[in-house]
């Protein structure tokens, strides 16, 4: 049955599911094993830098309005 939604082509060859990209640390062809990288040591690379955040967005947080105004009320005794 050919319509079972199966990866083969018309010549019974399997077709990638992914296609195949660069290794996002070296460059190199990514292996399947360790996709989107090359091999384990690429893999661990990125598990570092995640680990030690290199890969946060640096936030510029507005100031905090609150602590202002803390303190200060209607009402309120020096």
């Amino acid at each position: 049955m050919s319509g079972q939604g199966g990866a083969k082509a018309a010549g019974g060859k399997v077709v990638p599911l992914r296609a195949s990209r660069p290794c996002p640390i070296c460059g190199k062809k990514s292996a399947p094993e360790f996709h989107p990288f090359c091999s384990k040591h690429c893999a661990d690379v990125d598990l570092n830098r995640w680990l030690k955040g290199a890969y946060a967005i640096p936030a510029v947080e507005p100031p905090d309005e609150w602590d202002e105004g803390a303190g200060r009320g209607d009402g309120e005794q020096d």
